[in-house]
């Protein structure tokens, strides 16, 4: 330990880290920020021992006595401040990250994930070291690089390849051409540290592949392995290459160790202290996560978001509801796998059938990795003869129960689905089963209960396997059979739901479901209260609004986003598809319009002829209804009117009308 931190072993030092929310950053910088200054590793761990007999009380006070104070800045401006930080720069110029820099007695740069950091690095440890006159304490400036400014250095012995390289080796060290600036970061960094090692000293920890706390390299083998999507976890080439890793707390503890001890050597190689290849690697992932099986592929890069949770859903409801239709689209949103007990049964039998079939093709095939092991191959062997007596007990259950398969082998085939490695990652929708409070409490119970949980009230179940959400889908026998009748023929055809089977499935749910211990009771017992969904009343054929409800109430996916650029590419599609059908939308409504005007003009020349038609017809009407009048006009009105005008215009009287009126009124014959 320095003279420096023995005098003050009390007191808390500002470290300064960049890109505190990073995934190094995060980690590096909460690791720190509960260690004491000046302590070793083994004095911590001793210290740990000791604060199991103090009080929560005693030893946090005692922690935040001497412990290092993190400060830094953050690689996104929006991310919210880390709870470990004592405070965040945002800085706007590098005058202002200068004093921020000055504050602090340790600078730590990583690089090892952002490039853009390389050259603030170098300008950050070049500024300090044009300070040092004014510096009247010691400052440390260490330079987290990457393994990889490693990568083509020739190995110390040529003879035996697996000798590994030391510290003292790092003068020999080449960089692979992607990393020439991590290599020259390093060497600057190295050489501001010689000038003065009394005021400013300088470190690099060269560090290998990280993981742990949500790796990003490794981390693509763990997606593979655990969506289950395909048989195999890809190795890339051959995978005899040696893969240096560390522990993203090891390589904590490490700076922590040149933070409190400054080394002699200023150079150090963090890398774990065991040696495995990517084919050992990946091996162990596919084991621990995913089937088992590895295939060596070509290179390729996938490295995707994080954080999930496994998500498992039960889905209850008479025959004719909708369950399987409901439970597809459920698995086609949240990504899970859809569990029905006929499908389990016959993949079971066709794994048990697999088992015990002789082998006649070799297991080590290229492309299929993980199956060799001579122990795996000895366990498989021992297996057979229990597997072959399974399936010889299941076939002659099946032949007595007239193809049907009793509780006991049901319950174990699907238990032993919900366990695999799929269920348990991702989760699962299951549709329909268990159908009894007795298949339900033999499904999620514990294989081995002990004489307390016997006892107890509440059932003592598996959350391993239980669900989460049971949605329990309800409706009328009257709605039911109309929704059956209405089916397609071609739909009924070779299912239960024709006439008689669909009345006797609908009658033994209706007596399963009327009993004092029903399957939803059993669910109501370990506290997981169902959502009961009335079919009947939301009138939906489609179920969308089923599905939005049940959405609601399970909320977000918790499996397996899209990556940004997948997101970026479906809505480039979806813009794309809309500029396309916003165009045919346009162009037939352009069509549409064209084809109503030609309509509206052939109708208005149409009107316009047979307007015409109707007025000469009008025309003709008149004329000949007016025929008969006129010649009563002429006989009987004419003569006598002449008479009296000739008499008016010879007479000249003053009332000219009058006169004239009096005058037919005397000689009308009619009158």
């Amino acid at each position: 330990m320095s003279e420096e931190s023995a005098e003050e072993p009390a007191q808390g030092r500002r470290v300064f880290l960049n890109h505190l929310d990073s995934y190094c950053g995060r980690s590096i910088g909460e690791y720190l920020s509960t260690c004491v200054v000046g302590a070793s590793l083994e004095s911590i761990e001793d210290e740990e021992e000791e604060e199991e007999d103090n009080s929560a009380a005693e030893v946090s006070s005692r922690l935040k006595e001497g412990v290092y104070q993190i400060v830094g800045t953050l690689s996104k401006p929006q991310s919210t401040k880390p709870s470990f930080a004592e405070e965040i720069y945002a800085v706007s110029s590098r005058e202002e990250l200068l004093s921020h820099l000055l504050e602090c007695e340790i600078v730590l740069y990583n690089i090892t994930e952002d490039t853009n950091q390389i050259e603030e690095a170098m300008w950050a440890a070049s500024a300090l070291h044009m300070e040092i006159e004014h510096f009247t304490r010691q400052k440390l400036f260490i330079l987290i690089s990457t393994i990889m400014s490693w990568a083509k250095s020739k190995p110390p012995d040529p003879e035996d390849p697996e000798v590994a390289f030391t510290d003292e080796d790092y003068r020999r060290r080449k960089a692979h051409p992607n990393f020439t600036d991590h290599i020259n970061a390093e060497k600057l960094i190295l050489k501001l540290g010689k000038t003065s090692k009394r005021k400013f000293s300088t470190y690099i920890v060269a560090s290998g592949h990280q993981y742990g706390a949500g790796e990003g390299v490794l981390h693509y083998f763990f997606k593979r392995g655990w969506l289950s999507e395909t048989p195999a976890i890809p190795i890339f080439g051959d995978g005899n290459n040696f893969i240096p890793t560390i522990h993203i707390l090891d390589l904590a503890a490490v700076l922590q160790n040149v933070a409190d001890h400054r080394p002699k050597s200023h150079y150090i190689l963090a890398v774990d202290a065991s040696i495995h290849t990517l084919q050992e690697l990946v091996k162990c992932i596919s084991k621990n996560v995913g089937s088992g099986r590895t295939e060596k592929i070509p290179t390729e890069d996938a490295l995707l978001s994080k954080d999930l949770t496994s998500l498992k859903i039960f889905v209850h409801g008479p025959p004719g509801v909708g369950k399987s239709t409901i439970a597809e689209q459920l698995c086609k949103h949240y990504k899970l796998h859809h569990i029905k007990s006929k499908d389990v049964i016959s993949e079971a039998i066709a794994n048990l059938e697999e088992i015990v079939a002789p082998k006649e093709l070799a297991t080590d095939n290229v492309g299929e990795e993980g199956e060799g092991d001579d122990g795996e191959e000895e366990e498989q062997g021992e297996n057979v003869e229990e597997a072959q007596e399974l399936l010889d007990a299941v076939k002659e259950n099946m032949e007595q129960n007239a193809g049907q398969l009793d509780d006991e082998y049901v319950t174990k085939f699907m238990k032993d689905k919900l366990k695999s490695m799929p269920c348990r990652n991702q989760g699962y929708v299951l549709d329909g089963f268990p159908e009894t409070y007795e298949q339900a409490n033999d499904l999620f119970n514990f294989e081995s209960e002990d004489e307390q949980g016997a006892k107890s009230k509440i059932p003592k179940y598996d959350t391993l396997i239980t669900p989460e959400f049971v949605i329990s889908l309800t409706a009328s026998d009257e709605f039911l059979i109309n929704r059956i009748i209405n089916l397609p023929e071609s739909i009924v055809a070779g299912t239960h739901y024709t006439q008689d089977q669909f009345l006797k499935a609908l009658n033994v749910f209706r007596e399963l479901n009327t009993d004092d211990k029903t399957v939803l009771n059993y669910f109501d017992e370990i506290e997981i209260h169902p959502q009961f969904i009335d079919v009947d009343k939301l009138e939906d054929p489609e179920n969308r609004f089923i599905v939005k409800e049940i959405i609601k109430e399970i909320g977000e996916p918790r499996n397996y986003g899209l990556t940004d650029e997948e997101k970026e590419e479906l809505e480039r599609q979806a813009a794309e598809e809309c500029l396309v059908k916003e165009a045919q939308e346009k162009a037939e409504q352009e069509r549409k319009e064209a084809e109503e005007r030609a309509e509206r003009m052939a109708n208005w020349e149409e009107w316009n002829k047979h307007l015409e038609e109707v007025k000469r017809q009008e025309q003709e009407l008149l004329e000949a209804q007016s025929v008969p009048l006129r010649n009563y006009l002429m006989r009987n009105v004419m003569p006598m009117l002449m008479q009296g005008i000739n008499e008016c215009c010879r007479i000249r009287p003053d009332d000219p009308v009058d006169f004239l009126a009096e005058y037919l009124f005397k000689n009308s014959p009619d009158i």
